[in-house]
């Protein structure tokens, strides 16, 4: 398709959101460059009044038309040229049969060119605009300085013009821009407060869930256990408003020593026994808070879903990555599947991990354990 090069100069902008400056209605105080011309049919100096003013009322209808539909995108398309060559046709014979202060009708025809051309186009019309203004004003006023301002004036409005436009072009697009950054980070905060917040209540729930159980089975035959487990759900409880608070105020940061201790406590409630392999030197704080993140969720999906009675949790440290194995002896042994393609993934939790990891530059890999089970594995580059 060929390449447009008429109007429409603000066919992605938002016309309600341009400035004032750059509106049709703007354009029309600059008639008043016609008031010389007028003030000579007034005056009755000129000859044959009767077409000068006819050729006036035409060039002034075409100008506020031209004008307006510049600015409309409806309407901003070939007719709009057409009628802008049309200004230009009357433009002519007017300044070459009056001269005078007829001449200065090309300012008016640069700025509607202004509104109207673009590119190369419009530097090519305002050369021959201000050329022809500055030789028809030498040859019929036989004045070299009012040619030089009738052909400046006119080569340098249509100019100023089209720079205006393109300006409030660009800063109706920095304003939808701005507009959908705060969009996306709008989002991108709900959706860190909901990952946070299922993280934070499915543990703190699942943990409460089974102390609760406990209560009821030791109530009978040992009470003092009994009261230490329904103790301990005081304790998770109060900690659970306090990381809401946290996690609503956008400070909260997982501790992966403060997970494992709360992972032990939640696993021997349940019943799981637990085989922990720390290994390699001390992690970065940024990647402590993402592995304590794994290790809240994975110790979560055991006690909820898994019916296991084992877990082992390995971290290996080397100089290039740091693996986090979780692995349990549960009865799921769900296919292997990779975490790193978030909007694939089933459940929250999961796909709330594989974000964080994603976000890490880490990978997330949810699979059948290598002896039965369920396993989780999260890699993190050294470097994170």
């Amino acid at each position: 398709m060929k390449k447009r090069w008429w109007p429409n100069p603000n066919a992605n902008v938002d016309v309600d959101k341009l400035p004032e400056l750059t509106s049709g209605t703007a354009f029309l105080p600059w008639l008043m460059l016609t008031a010389g011309s007028v003030a000579d049919l007034v005056r009755g100096e000129v000859s044959r009044p009767w077409l000068g003013g006819a050729g006036l009322l035409a060039f002034v209808t075409l100008y506020v038309v031209v004008a307006y539909r510049a600015f409309d995108p409806r309407r901003a398309n070939r007719t709009t040229l057409i009628l802008l060559a049309a200004q230009a046709a009357v433009t002519y014979p007017l300044a070459l049969t009056y001269g005078g202060s007829w001449i200065q009708l090309f300012m008016p025809l640069a700025l509607a060119c202004g509104a109207v051309l673009r590119g190369q186009h419009l530097i090519m019309a305002l050369i021959v605009l201000g050329g022809s203004a500055g030789v028809i004003s030498g040859e019929r006023d036989h004045d070299p300085l009012a040619a030089m301002i009738n052909g400046y004036g006119t080569f340098i409005s249509g100019l100023v013009t089209a720079a205006i436009i393109g300006l409030a072009a660009t800063t109706a697009e920095l304003r939808r821009t701005r507009e959908e950054l705060a969009r996306s980070a709008v989002d991108q905060e709900r959706l860190r407060f909901a990952r946070d917040l299922h993280d934070l209540l499915g543990h703190s729930m699942s943990v409460i869930v089974v102390k609760a159980e406990a209560v009821r089975r030791l109530m009978d035959r040992n009470p003092a256990q009994a009261l230490a487990q329904a103790s301990d759900i005081e304790t998770v409880g109060r900690q659970a408003l306090t990381e809401i608070r946290e996690a609503v105020s956008g400070y909260r940061e997982s501790n992966l020593a403060a997970e494992l201790e709360r992972g032990r406590s939640a696993l021997t409630t349940a019943g799981v026994t637990q085989d922990v392999q720390l290994t390699g030197p001390p992690l970065p704080p940024d990647v402590e808070t993402v592995l304590g993140w794994v290790v809240r969720e994975a110790t979560t999906n055991i006690i909820r879903h898994s019916d296991a009675t084992q877990v082992e949790i390995v971290l290996r440290h080397d100089p290039e990555r740091i693996r986090l194995e979780i692995t349990d002896n549960g009865t799921n042994s769900p296919p292997h599947r990779p975490y790193d393609q978030p909007a694939a993934t089933s459940g929250n939790g999961l796909k709330g991990l594989a974000e964080r990891l994603a976000e890490a530059g880490g990978t997330l890999v949810a699979q059948a354990g290598p002896r039965g089970g369920f396993q989780v594995v999260a890699e993190l580059s050294n470097g994170a």
